[in-house]
Protein backbone atom coordinates (compact mmCIF):
# COMPACT_ATOMS: atom_id res chain seq x y z
CA UNK A 1 0.00 0.00 0.00
CA UNK A 2 1.26 3.49 -0.84
CA UNK A 3 1.42 5.75 2.23
CA UNK A 4 1.51 9.48 2.81
CA UNK A 5 4.88 10.84 3.95
CA UNK A 6 3.82 13.74 6.12
CA UNK A 7 1.73 16.89 6.23
CA UNK A 8 2.08 18.64 2.88
CA UNK A 9 0.27 21.82 3.85
CA UNK A 10 -2.40 23.47 5.94
CA UNK A 11 -4.60 26.06 4.25
CA UNK A 12 -6.63 28.86 5.82
CA UNK A 13 -9.28 31.16 4.36
CA UNK A 14 -8.73 34.79 5.34
CA UNK A 15 -10.32 38.15 4.59
CA UNK A 16 -6.79 39.57 4.38
CA UNK A 17 -4.39 36.69 3.55
CA UNK A 18 -1.28 38.91 3.58
CA UNK A 19 -2.07 40.26 7.06
CA UNK A 20 -2.79 36.80 8.46
CA UNK A 21 0.43 35.43 6.93
CA UNK A 22 2.31 38.35 8.50
CA UNK A 23 0.80 37.52 11.92
CA UNK A 24 2.04 33.93 11.67
CA UNK A 25 5.50 35.21 10.65
CA UNK A 26 5.75 38.01 13.22
CA UNK A 27 4.12 36.28 16.20
CA UNK A 28 5.03 32.63 15.72
CA UNK A 29 8.19 32.96 13.63
CA UNK A 30 6.77 30.86 10.80
CA UNK A 31 9.23 31.70 8.02
CA UNK A 32 7.28 30.73 4.90
CA UNK A 33 8.32 32.09 1.50
CA UNK A 34 6.05 33.98 -0.92
CA UNK A 35 4.50 30.67 -2.02
CA UNK A 36 3.88 29.52 1.55
CA UNK A 37 6.72 26.98 1.52
CA UNK A 38 8.06 26.41 5.03
CA UNK A 39 10.91 24.04 5.89
CA UNK A 40 10.10 22.86 9.38
CA UNK A 41 12.30 21.21 11.96
CA UNK A 42 12.04 17.42 11.94
CA UNK A 43 9.99 15.93 14.73
CA UNK A 44 6.78 14.14 15.58
CA UNK A 45 3.43 15.01 14.02
CA UNK A 46 0.13 13.91 15.56
CA UNK A 47 -2.90 13.04 13.44
CA UNK A 48 -5.90 12.59 15.73
CA UNK A 49 -9.68 12.74 15.46
CA UNK A 50 -12.00 14.21 18.09
CA UNK A 51 -15.69 13.80 18.90
CA UNK A 52 -17.95 16.08 16.85
CA UNK A 53 -19.14 17.89 19.99
CA UNK A 54 -15.68 18.63 21.45
CA UNK A 55 -14.97 22.08 22.87
CA UNK A 56 -11.21 21.46 22.56
CA UNK A 57 -10.95 23.53 19.36
CA UNK A 58 -12.63 26.55 20.97
CA UNK A 59 -15.55 27.53 18.75
CA UNK A 60 -17.83 24.71 17.60
CA UNK A 61 -17.62 26.31 14.13
CA UNK A 62 -13.91 25.47 13.91
CA UNK A 63 -13.63 22.02 12.31
CA UNK A 64 -9.84 21.59 12.55
CA UNK A 65 -7.06 22.89 14.77
CA UNK A 66 -3.46 23.48 13.82
CA UNK A 67 -0.85 22.30 16.34
CA UNK A 68 2.69 23.68 16.25
CA UNK A 69 5.63 22.04 18.01
CA UNK A 70 7.66 24.54 20.04
CA UNK A 71 10.98 24.26 21.87
CA UNK A 72 10.02 26.38 24.91
CA UNK A 73 6.29 26.79 25.53
CA UNK A 74 6.68 29.44 28.25
CA UNK A 75 8.94 31.59 26.04
CA UNK A 76 6.54 31.27 23.09
CA UNK A 77 3.51 32.22 25.20
CA UNK A 78 5.37 35.22 26.66
CA UNK A 79 6.39 36.31 23.15
CA UNK A 80 2.78 36.07 21.96
CA UNK A 81 1.45 38.00 24.96
CA UNK A 82 4.06 40.73 24.37
CA UNK A 83 2.73 41.08 20.83
CA UNK A 84 -0.85 41.43 22.12
CA UNK A 85 -2.02 38.01 20.90
CA UNK A 86 -5.10 36.33 22.36
CA UNK A 87 -3.38 33.68 24.53
CA UNK A 88 -5.34 31.30 26.75
CA UNK A 89 -4.52 31.76 30.43
CA UNK A 90 -4.19 28.04 31.17
CA UNK A 91 -1.66 25.49 29.98
CA UNK A 92 -1.90 21.72 30.20
CA UNK A 93 0.71 19.11 31.14
CA UNK A 94 0.22 15.58 29.82
CA UNK A 95 2.56 12.97 31.31
CA UNK A 96 4.74 11.35 28.67
CA UNK A 97 3.43 13.67 25.94
CA UNK A 98 4.39 17.23 26.88
CA UNK A 99 2.96 20.64 27.64
CA UNK A 100 0.25 22.50 25.73
CA UNK A 101 -0.88 26.10 25.39
CA UNK A 102 -3.25 27.89 23.04
CA UNK A 103 -3.47 31.12 21.07
CA UNK A 104 -6.19 32.43 18.77
CA UNK A 105 -5.04 34.05 15.54
CA UNK A 106 -6.56 37.35 14.29
CA UNK A 107 -9.02 35.41 12.08
CA UNK A 108 -10.43 33.58 15.13
CA UNK A 109 -8.65 30.23 14.64
CA UNK A 110 -7.58 28.54 17.87
CA UNK A 111 -4.03 27.12 17.57
CA UNK A 112 -2.42 24.62 19.90
CA UNK A 113 1.24 24.95 20.86
CA UNK A 114 2.98 21.77 21.98
CA UNK A 115 6.30 21.36 23.77
CA UNK A 116 6.94 17.59 23.44
CA UNK A 117 8.39 15.68 26.38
Amino acid sequence: MERVQGIGGYFLRAVDPAALSAWYRDCLGLDADDNGLWHQTAGPTVFATFDADTDYFGSRNQQTMLNFRVRDLDAMLAQLRAKGADVAAQTQDMAGVGRFGWVTDPAGNRIELWQPT
